[in-house]
């Protein structure tokens, strides 16, 4: 009876235990973020030039002002924020990783945020001034066009945080390599099934022209050979430490 007193103790003092560490990493993140989002939107008069190009978008009253202001400063802290959530999100679960595990996730934090950045950055510099131009000579040529900032950088943040993602396919194809759930030879098998959806979300996020459609499937199918390459490697350690193992 005492012994399963002491037990229930235990477990009772480690939930205790995760809960306070899930709530330390929960207010680390969003008083990161908070920080984040008032630094942005302090300086977003500086950054709103940059981010229109030159275009002219505007506001159609008050309420549109706090929304603009308060949406683009949320995603842009957002995406800043990204590496410490995922850091501290490392810290929470290290407990139940093994030494690989938590060596592999912790690696893999800045590279995912890298190429996500990498992502977003030629959305926002390639792809979403061929895509905005094409749609706005479309409808120049039946309609007097008028943006507003909401249209404007809702449209911008959808396009470029979905290149983002889909940049991300060589990490999450090395990752899957490393958990053991598929192989080089695998990826490989798939590549024309990989090749025809790429094409079609190239097809769908750029104007119904070749040269556009090249100028983004061309880099995503170049994405995932280098997932192709860099499954291999992974597989190689992967084997490399099961054979030291045994």
């Amino acid at each position: 009876m005492t012994k399963d007193v002491s037990v229930e103790t235990e477990l009772d003092q480690t939930v205790v235990e995760h809960i306070s560490d899930l709530r330390k990493a929960v207010i680390k993140s969003v008083v990161f973020f908070l920080a984040m989002f008032c630094v942005i939107l302090f300086s977003l008069p500086r950054i709103v030039p940059f981010l229109t190009k030159g275009n002219e978008i505007v506001l159609l009253g008050p309420q549109d002002v706090i929304r603009f202001y308060a949406g683009v400063s949320g995603v842009l802290a957002l995406g800043l924020s990204m590496p410490v959530v995922g850091y501290q999100l490392w810290r929470f679960i290290k407990p139940a990783l093994t030494p690989m595990e938590s060596k592999i996730a912790l690696t893999y934090i800045p590279f995912i945020f890298i190429s996500f950045s990498t992502g977003v950055a030629f959305g926002y510099f390639t792809v979403f001034p061929v895509v905005f131009h094409f749609l706005m000579g479309l409808g120049e040529m039946s309609f007097k066009m008028v943006v507003t900032a909401r249209q404007y950088f809702s449209f911008m943040i959808t396009l470029t945080l979905a290149l983002g993602l889909l940049f991300e396919l060589p990490m999450v194809m090395m990752f899957l390599t490393s958990l053991g759930l598929v192989t080089p030879e695998k990826l490989k098998k798939l590549r024309k099934p990989a090749y025809v959806i790429l094409a079609i979300l190239s097809a769908i996020m750029t104007p119904p022209d070749f040269v556009s459609q090249l100028i983004v499937l061309i880099p995503l199918a170049s994405l995932y050979e280098l997932g192709v390459l860099l499954s291999g490697i992974s597989y190689k350690k992967r084997l490399k430490k099961e054979l030291q193992v045994t």
